[in-house]
């Protein structure tokens, strides 16, 4: 093999999977390789296969590299380049020319891929260009494949990781985990052939309203839904990748308010393995059904009304879903709604929402971090606008990236890269740059939020509406992450179940933090936790 073959060969595709620790997608020519032959880049279609458009031409897969890099980007390189460039006129026009250059290149990719145009993305490059630098992973990865003189600002950071990485040596040796088979498993939602149809999703619900269990009123005529005052007793399950929830409240129907009755949180880790298996484990699906039990117990002691259980990530991924939804439904008499990651986003906003008062023409951006999956929604006080749904979650992203007690620079780097590839991805349908403030949900954020606050014990109530600045989201996110694991054992408000996977949940809702901060130019100066989320939207649902 010779260092300027472009075509990939299937032991490239499998490097690219190893380097990057999950299936390369679309890829279509290596950009740039080690003096060994090992790419260092790979080129991707400007529209990938499942019919999303994909911008970020030229992806960095080193892992030596992409540390490195991040190194540079943690000590603020990116905001004195940014600096620079509204000051040196020549190097802002030399770095426009390097943004040309690189539609030019894209363009050419896509028509040797047979993708052809993609209007989506026509005159937007990565990486800030033509402007600004928002991620130096982008500009070192089109300085290696264009070669030196093209990018400026990227030729500067790839002098400026010499002393980790230079062109001239091989630092592949350790860089990755060459052990075993490489990653070949898809689990993306966005594919055609995984998730539920709209038909397939109102046969659910049509089941479950016919499956109430016995006792429980299913007749919308006879709900009390005629604008009186009386309330409403509701049951909202939220069985997600790492934990199931129960909330059993009062719910106004008018008013649109709900006050707790009962509030509970199992860590069942249903996700466990499921991003490598694609199936759902077996002591896992028992730790679920237990803590189902449980709950109805609980359900049927206070009295509700109506049950709405709702399943997220790790159940819509699996192969075996249909285990878990026969044995929901026998322990607790209602259908499981295994939901689109669209209608998830929605219920994270509606529940966030509902302690906002009246928020005006405010664009609030809801961001819920799960075990497998994280939902961008951006809404005002009228309702969604846009929305996401990612396969990026604490669990999944321990399994996938951060394998070490604490993890390494290597893993943590490679974790952070993929982040920022799905905050790129959510860019194509969540404007992020509108939001005028950002909120975080569910469990992870809220226990960021309560080291941050270095609270003695874990306090609903300190936490909730607790607004940080972006230094405070970002120290917190790093001392969590270089803890080992006895050390964060002993922190008082870890819950057990997230000892293991808080270190990457707090890297993707750092990483986030960031960026909303980068892409709102400062606007965005904080971000708010609160404990209202996705169960607050079910059990408001329930009630409608």
């Amino acid at each position: 093999m010779t260092r300027n073959q472009r075509t990939p060969s299937q032991e490239d595709l499998e490097t690219l999977s190893r380097q990057l620790g999950r299936p390369v997608r679309d890829v279509v020519e290596i950009g740039a390789r080690c003096v060994c032959g090992n790419p260092l880049v790979a080129t991707t279609a400007p529209r990938l296969g499942n019919g999303i458009p994909f911008p970020t031409t030229f992806y960095l897969t080193h892992p030596v590299i992409t540390a490195a890099v991040s190194r540079l980007e943690a000590a603020g390189l990116m905001t004195r380049m940014t600096e620079r460039l509204e000051q040196d006129a020549e190097l802002a026009a030399r770095y426009r020319a390097a943004h040309e250059h690189y539609l030019q290149m894209r363009d050419d990719i896509g028509e040797r891929s047979g993708t052809g145009p993609v209007p989506e993305i026509a005159g937007v490059s990565a990486g800030g260009m033509p402007t600004r630098v928002k991620c130096l992973h982008v500009l070192v990865g089109h300085s290696l494949a264009a070669g030196r003189g093209v990018n400026p600002l990227g030729d500067e950071a790839l002098d400026a990781i010499a002393e980790w990485w230079t062109p001239e040596r091989c630092y592949c040796d350790g860089a990755w985990d060459t052990a075993g088979e490489a990653p070949s498993r898809d689990l993306s939602r966005h594919t055609r052939t995984q998730g539920l149809t709209a038909e397939e999703i109102e046969a659910k619900r049509a089941a479950r309203r016919s499956a109430r269990p016995a006792g429980t009123d299913t007749n919308d005529e006879g709900d009390d839904m005629d604008g009186s005052n009386s309330t409403i007793r509701v049951a909202a399950v939220d069985c997600g990748t790492n934990s199931i929830r129960l909330l059993i409240a009062d719910v106004d129907p008018a008013a649109g308010t709900l006050t707790d009755v009962v509030r509970q949180m199992r860590v069942v880790r249903l996700g466990q393995d499921v991003d490598a298996t694609g199936r759902l484990a077996p002591e896992a699906l028992e730790r679920t059904f237990a803590a189902t039990e449980d709950y109805a117990a609980m359900i049927r002691e206070h009295g509700a009304e109506r049950i709405r259980f709702v399943a997220t990530s790790a159940s819509r991924d699996a192969e075996n879903r249909s285990e878990f939804v026969d044995g929901i439904r026998a322990r607790l008499g209602v259908e499981p709604e295994v939901i689109s990651g669209d209608e998830e986003a929605a219920l994270s906003f509606a529940g966030a929402a509902s302690v906002f008062g009246d928020t005006g023409a405010a664009r609030t951006l809801v961001v819920d971090l799960g075990g497998g999956s994280t939902e961008f929604v951006l809404g005002t006080a009228d309702g969604v606008t846009a929305a996401r749904s990612t396969d990026m979650g604490c669990v999944r992203y321990t399994e996938r990236y951060l394998r070490s007690n604490p993890p390494t620079e290597a893993e943590i780097a490679a974790a952070r890269s993929d982040v920022l590839d799905q905050i790129a991805q959510t860019l194509e349908t969540v404007p992020l740059a509108d939001a005028d403030r950002l909120v975080g949900v569910a469990g992870t954020i809220t226990t960021v939020t309560a080291h941050a606050l270095q609270l003695p014990a874990y306090e609903p109530g300190r936490i909730n509406g607790a607004e940080l600045a972006v230094d405070q989201v970002t120290s917190a996110a790093q001392e969590l992450l270089a803890m080992d694991r006895d050390s964060r054992a002993r922190l008082p408000y870890m819950h057990p179940g997230r000892v293991d996977v808080i270190g990457a949940g707090a890297l993707i809702w750092a990483t986030i933090v960031d960026r909303v901060h980068e892409l709102t130019d400062g606007r965005v100066a904080t971000a708010v936790a609160s404990e209202h989320d996705i169960l607050d939207g079910i059990a408001l649902s329930a009630a409608r």
